[in-house]
């Protein structure tokens, strides 16, 4: 039995632990920087719905399916930290996006486990991209990790750009990213969306994973209710009643709750909670419960036998996987509220 524990929970420890960060000691200046992505190119796209890729993949033990060809928008998903350990190559602060297995590491952990949340209700579109070291948020040098961010940041523009002026075609879109992502999904809304004539086209934003002011845009507000369109989401999971060292990052910061889709801290049962996703990528209802707490959200244990053999504080890398179910839901209904609304729309300025 404690065999078959480990076995289905290996997944969710694998997006629960703290990763060890791996310092780097080479400056930014002194090191090599990766090659740009070629956008025009499919190779640069981790998901794109034209090819083969993770991100068609539906849960085992589950009836969904991979609606990508009738969706009505598109979802520009922005992929967490992966490239976290020893560079094994020259390429110190940035990832190569040429690097094979590192893509093979992205295509079987977030775009399976997180970019596959969208694939209901939009066309999946990821774009690899020179993402910065994990050191790059821990480094005492603070202006190394700016810059290694900042290219980072450059590559998902350039994408963005490509994908607006090849794919897009007026479909209404939604942003959704975690961790790393969150970063260059907060900078990408502020830059294209906020104010401008693109928030237009913004069902909702899903900046999960990342500790993000309830102010940060000017125009584009918190949800606070699972129809909403034109909104955003964000939240970081920890177990009930943990509160992290470094919670000054998150005190002030917004949390939506994925089970009710507000800010209030009200007590969610996990009854609520529709289902996330485990071992080999395995559908498991009613996963976790959720409250929101001062700029956190807090998790009881997973609702799965033997849960009292792990003591996890930090379920971070299970932001998604812990509500799949509830964010595929959500982001259907508010695609599905934005298209009703602006036919309607058509209808009375015709």
């Amino acid at each position: 039995m404690q065999k078959l524990i480990l076995t289905f929970f290996l997944p969710l420890l694998i997006f629960s632990c703290s990763v060890k960060t791996h310092t780097l000691k080479m400056r930014y200046q002194n090191s090599p920087i990766p090659t740009a992505p070629d956008y025009s190119r499919s190779e640069s796209w981790a998901a794109l719905p034209t090819k083969v890729d993770a991100a068609d993949s539906t849960p085992r033990k589950s009836t969904l399916t991979n609606d990508q060809a009738s969706a009505k928008a598109d979802v520009f998903f922005v992929y967490p930290t992966i490239f976290t350990g020893t560079p094994k190559n020259e390429y110190q602060w940035n990832a190569d996006v040429n690097d094979a297995e590192l893509n093979n590491n992205i295509q079987r952990s977030t775009l399976l486990n997180q970019a596959t949340a969208f694939n209901g209700a939009c066309r999946v579109f990821a774009p690899y991209y020179r993402q910065a070291h994990l050191f790059a948020f821990y480094t005492p040098n603070q202006e190394d990790g700016k810059k290694a961010l900042d290219l980072a940041y450059e590559d998902v523009k350039a994408a963005f750009e490509y994908y607006l002026a090849n794919y897009n075609e007026g479909r209404p879109i939604v942003i959704a990213s975690h961790s790393q992502g969150s970063y260059h999904g907060e900078r990408l809304l502020q830059d294209y969306f906020d104010g401008k004539e693109l928030q237009n086209q913004l069902v909702a934003a899903y900046l999960i994973g990342r500790a993000i002011s309830p102010q940060a845009f000017k125009n584009i507000s918190p949800t606070k209710s699972p129809d909403e369109i034109g909104v955003w989401a964000s939240w970081n999971t920890f177990a009930r009643n943990y509160i992290p060292k470094n919670y000054e990052r998150y005190r002030n910061a917004l949390s939506i709750n994925p089970l009710l889709w507000n800010a209030n801290e009200d007590y969610t049962s996990n009854e609520l909670n529709k289902g996330g996703v485990g071992l080999k990528f395995t559908y498991a209802p009613h996963l976790v419960d959720a409250q929101n707490h001062q700029g956190i959200l807090w998790v009881s244990r997973p609702n799965i036998k033997g849960s009292w053999l792990f003591r996890h504080k930090v379920w971070h890398r299970a932001d998604i996987n812990f509500f799949y179910m509830n964010i595929r839901e959500n982001v259907a209904v508010r695609v599905e509220n934005f298209t009703t609304t602006k036919q309607s729309d058509m209808v009375v300025g015709h």
